[in-house]
């Protein structure tokens, strides 16, 4: 089947955060939003199918994930990952963020310090002093067209920190780390006793030529300290369904994620995130690959048109997700300034890099999950904008 990611949906008036919030966020009702991490395409038939069929029983009562369930993301992450899980290493969460915080809450104390790699996804920043941890910031370190992770500061910062936040396929910068990468960071990691939380939420959005490697699965002894959160929500857009999973193999520590789990109260999800995400593991391999090849071409001519029109803007290409990181310092334009002008001159609404930590200062994150039509518009405006 041929899916049509072309199609122009209106979202406004369904409680929609990326375009209902646009006059609270933005203080303009009618910019092109390009920041929150969904996308505008329909999720996919197979799924909703599902959901509507559940949803035509006329009860929706307490609700626990059935053999189906597991059985459909052990297949996931086997075929696609090699990685191979048992069903006794699976928690529910209500999203990747919240799993992040539990985990912080879970294996850290006051005081602890706990390291994170900007410029990096808000939340992974926030659940460290919001908890009363202490950040260990080991940023990126930017090599012209692409971001390194820095060793040696890493080295140093292992040795008084319990736990350190992976992102990996990295949002904004769109790093898939590698192998060796991954092995360097486990090497410390298992050192210094760090233990490691590993956000793959765009684990399954890898563009061509690139691949995601499952940290945990480098090694059994990377498996005993890794806490990896993985979800259904970016790739097949259900973030509304609040469903993901965290996958722990060391017994002990999973035993303690339970335990914060079952006192919140929050194991029993959601009944049709539950259906959606078996409907998407079970039948949404055709999907994925042409969603991938057409974010791949909206990638690719989102670089030849900045290559073309706007010279002046840098773009760092993505090896996975869907997210772009423009890099705007040429303009000579501050933070503030560069924010206004996007939202009222050019009627662009893009995450601000000042949100994703230190080194996110002149850049822009902008979320290139859209139909081609919807991004031909917003790079013209913002070409105008920055020539005017």
């Amino acid at each position: 089947m041929k899916y049509n990611f072309d199609k122009l949906i209106d979202r406004t008036h369904t409680s929609c955060v990326k375009y209902d919030l646009r006059q609270t966020v933005f203080e303009k009702s009618d910019v092109i939003p390009m920041w929150v991490a969904d996308m505008d395409f329909e999720t996919p038939d197979f799924i909703r199918n599902a959901v509507i069929q559940r949803a035509g029983h006329p009860v929706y009562g307490y609700t626990f994930r059935d053999e189906d369930y597991y059985q459909a993301v052990m297949e996931w992450m086997q075929s696609h990952h090699d990685w191979a899980i048992d069903k006794e290493d699976f928690i529910f969460t209500p999203g990747v963020v919240p799993a992040l915080n539990f985990a912080v809450m879970a294996f850290t104390k006051p005081g602890d310090h706990i390291i994170v790699q900007p410029p990096v996804y808000p939340p992974i920043i926030h659940a460290v002093p919001d908890h009363n941890r202490k950040l260990s910031i080991n940023q990126l370190i930017r090599d012209e067209n692409t971001y390194l992770i820095d060793f040696v500061l890493l080295e140093q910062q292992a040795k008084e920190a319990e736990m350190l936040i992976l992102c990996n396929p990295h949002n904004p910068v769109g790093r898939c780390w590698n192998r060796q990468e991954l092995e360097k960071i486990l090497k410390i990691c298992l050192e210094h006793h760090v233990l490691v939380f590993s956000d793959e939420i765009h684990a399954d959005l890898v563009m061509p030529g690139f691949r995601h490697q499952v940290f945990a699965n480098l090694s059994p002894e990377a498996a005993e300290i890794t806490i990896t959160a993985h979800a259904p929500s970016k790739t097949f857009n259900l973030a509304g369904l609040a469903t993901s999973s965290v996958i722990i193999s060391n017994p002990e520590l999973r035993a303690s994620y339970s335990q914060l789990i079952e006192k919140m109260h929050l194991g029993m999800g959601n009944l049709f995130g539950s259906v959606a995400s078996t409907a998407a593991y079970l039948h949404g391999e055709p999907w994925r690959l042409q969603l991938i090849d057409y974010l791949n071409n909206n990638v690719e001519f989102t670089e030849k048109f900045i290559r073309k029109n706007i010279p002046a803007l840098h773009m760092f290409r993505p090896e996975g997700t869907y997210m772009i990181w423009l890099d705007f310092t040429n303009f000579g334009l501050d933070d503030k300034t560069l924010n206004r002008k996007l939202i009222h001159e050019a009627g662009l609404g893009f995450n601000p890099g000042t949100d994703f930590g230190p080194g996110g200062e002149g850049f822009m994150r902008m979320n290139v999950a859209c139909p081609r039509s919807t991004l031909t518009i917003a790079l013209g405006q913002l070409e105008r904008m920055l020539s005017g």
